[in-house]
């Protein structure tokens, strides 16, 4: 799952109860796995909060070595045989307001 919260940052939360490290890799860290490491919430949540540029993302969870793909995000995109996670980070609304 993933939220835009009212800052402008991207709040990610997944599930998946007895791993023991997960982390959320796209195109905003090149795929980075030891880029953004989620931290554990306790039954089975895994948090982290990120600020990214607006635009359109790509991205997958890891845990323990296994990708997922969110399928409660803006949408999946076919990727070299592979689902990505969609996420759209809009303009900060000072931004819009601007324009």
């Amino acid at each position: 799952m993933t939220e835009v919260l009212p800052s402008g940052a991207v709040s990610f939360r997944f599930f998946r109860p007895n791993v023991l490290e997960v982390f959320v890799a796209g195109t905003f860290n090149n795929w980075c796995l030891g880029a953004a490491p989620m931290v554990w919430q306790g039954d089975g949540w895994w948090t982290i909060t990120l600020n990214l540029m607006p635009g359109s993302h790509q991205f997958r969870y890891v845990a323990d070595g296994q990708w997922y793909t969110d399928h409660a995000a803006n949408g999946i995109e076919p990727s070299n045989g592979i689902w990505n996670s969609l996420l759209v980070v809009p303009e900060p609304m000072a931004k819009r307001r601007a324009a």
